[in-house]
């Protein structure tokens, strides 16, 4: 194998699982350094800096850094990556006077629609460079599908307004109440660029017999909608939910704290297979809400025009050979219920864009987008978000937000959307003294933290009681130390090795090896351990000057400890912090000047 090159930025931050796992890239090994020193603003801000909204994401994030942690390689659990993001936005002071303001105007105007996340993340990027950013929401209130969708034992309203808040008061024109229905009308008005992030606002149907028949069968997200603004306040004391994500989660939940009684969430996949996060089953059903699985839903059974059930058939799975799952039915049951919530997925809507306008629609009504640049075949009109792609998560219609944001800049400016700065990446020396460093690398064997929950005879009592409590400032000093730090890199130096094993000797997961060198494959199953995770690339230095052999080092193996750099005699091996340095349309505008 050729030597690596860690000088490419892309290979440490491979490196930094969670961070790489990240859509919006955000730096968390070094914001939970932050926590651990009390640093809190300091870690809203570096949240701020990729996230936009730390507060928010601190409690609903999908959460894609965790399953990608590092910690979950050498114990079950990850650390707790998104509740001490939240940890630094419920103890971060005042931190707007730190925040970019409106820049200078530069005569450029930019139509948002929608006042999600997509949209506000645009807007928080393009503000400071002068633009006139006019944001387009047919609610009443900010938001998107953040507020309409998530509960508010969740989300608290509070929460929302305040770090939307933070975006407007840069200087937007926000505009409720104010729904586009005509795309070509808005392009007839004097706008340089148009960005669309109304999300993905339609709730799939489930058309069998029964369906039109009674006024009890509801479409989840319209449903969450209705009860977000207050024009659902109750429901039948038993409810079935169809549908196996987290916005069935949402409506089984939200049902209980609307009268629901038995509440049931009915699922046609085995548990592994529904789209629900771990944590969001577990939440539902300490709450005593029934996950009933294998059922695949038949007929709305109604007698003399009442819902009175559902009848579902029993299914079992096995592959079909081809790599497909294909059901077969074991049997019927009818389940008994007042009111059915579907919550069977969403879909994008776009009645309001004419079809004559230049921008082409695929096979499933979604718009046709450059996933670089995020334009559509229409020049000057892009799209983010759910409304880009389909439904995916808060986090993705950030990233989403960012990259629009530097297109909408260089479009505006005339210059080529594809050509883009790179990543960078800097190398930031943790050394104290010759064998010590300026983090915490002694490994903690504490397990997870636990977060504490509002007991569940006060929870239900209104719909604005936040269920999680946050971690306590104990919770918090015990998590961050489950953190690996798998930013602080171990830094090779070939010539300075004298082929002493100390290194190999002291490793304690027994990632390293000095060896021939070999094509990947056979140097992959002769090191210390055999390195099995082809995604993680192997460490290999050149020829070391003894023997000419080389140093491998598994990286998906490694828990940056830092004993193999305490133990070298030579100083060959260095632990340094790597920071990835990730363009964003300020940084574009600072080249072009």
């Amino acid at each position: 194998m050729k030597p690596t090159d860690t000088s490419h930025p892309d290979y440490f931050h491979q490196v930094v699982d969670c961070q790489w796992a990240c859509p919006a890239h955000t730096n968390v090994p070094e914001y939970i350094r932050l926590i651990a020193q009390g640093r809190h603003s300091d870690a809203y801000l570096l949240n701020r800096e990729s996230n936009v909204f730390p507060g928010i994401l601190g409690r609903v994030c999908d959460r894609p850094c965790e399953p990608a942690c590092r910690r979950g390689r050498v114990e079950d659990k990850p650390v707790a990556i998104c509740r001490l993001k939240r940890v630094a936005a419920d103890h971060a002071d005042a931190i707007r006077a730190a925040l970019p303001t409106r820049g200078a105007p530069n005569g450029k105007r930019v139509a948002c629609i929608g006042a999600g996340c997509a949209s506000l993340t645009v807007a928080n990027d393009l503000l400071p460079l002068g633009y006139e950013v006019v944001i387009f929401e047919k609610l009443a209130e900010t938001g998107g599908l953040m507020r309409s969708n998530i509960p508010r034992f969740r989300l608290p309203p509070a929460i929302l307004d305040d770090e939307i808040g933070m975006v407007v008061e840069m200087g937007a024109d926000l505009r409720l109440n104010s729904p586009i229905e005509s795309m070509r009308e808005l392009l007839e008005q004097d706008f340089d660029a148009v960005f669309v992030g109304s999300g993905a606002p339609q709730g799939r149907n489930l058309e069998i017999p029964g369906r039109y028949d009674t006024d009890r069968i509801h479409i989840g997200i319209a449903w969450l909608e209705s009860v977000a603004f207050d024009h659902i306040d109750s429901i039948g004391e038993r409810v079935l939910i169809i549908g196996g994500g987290n916005t069935a989660m949402d409506c089984c939940r939200s049902s209980l704290r609307l009268g629901g009684k038995d509440v049931k969430v009915i699922a046609r996949k085995p548990r592994n297979l529904l789209k629900a996060s771990d944590w969001e089953l577990e939440d539902a059903e300490e709450e005593q809400v029934e996950i009933v699985l294998n059922h695949s839903p038949e007929e709305f059974v109604i007698e003399n025009g009442k819902l009175v059930g559902m009848k579902f058939a029993q299914v079992e799975w096995h592959d079909d050979g081809n790599g497909r799952l294909k059901a077969k039915t074991l049997g019927h049951v009818t389940l008994p219920c007042d009111d059915v919530i579907l919550a069977i997925g969403q879909e994008n809507a776009f009645p309001w864009v004419e079809r004559d306008i230049g921008i082409e629609f695929d096979q499933w009504d979604v718009p046709v987008v450059d996933p670089q640049t995020f334009e559509s075949t229409r020049s000057g009109v892009f799209f983010g978000g759910d409304a880009a792609f389909g439904p995916k998560n808060i986090i993705w219609a950030v990233e989403h937000g960012h990259q629009a944001a530097i297109s909408i800049h260089k479009y505006c400016d005339g210059d080529a959307m594809t050509e883009r700065l790179p990543h960078q990446m800097r190398l930031h020396s943790t050394k104290m003294s010759i064998h010590e460093w300026s983090y915490s690398n002694d490994f903690d064997s504490a397990e997870r933290r636990l977060m504490p929950h509002v007991n569940l005879k006060e929870r239900f009592k209104n719909l604005d009681i936040e269920v999680e409590l946050g971690f306590t400032p104990e919770q918090t000093l015990t998590e961050v130390e489950r953190c690996l730090n798998c930013d602080i890199q171990t830094v090779f130096t070939d010539r300075l090795c004298i082929e002493c094993d100390a290194c190999i000797d002291i490793c304690p997961v027994d990632c390293l090896t000095i060896t021939a060198n070999a094509e990947e494959q056979d140097l992959r199953q002769r090191l210390t351990v055999a390195a099995t995770n082809p995604e993680q690339p192997l460490f290999v230095s050149g020829a070391l000057p003894q023997t000419g052999r080389v140093m491998v080092k598994d990286e998906n193996i490694c828990v940056h400890c830092g004993l193999c750099a305490e133990r070298c005699p030579t100083a060959a091996w260095d632990m340094q912090r790597s920071e990835l340095v990730i363009p964003y349309a300020s940084d574009e505008a600072k080249c072009q000047s």
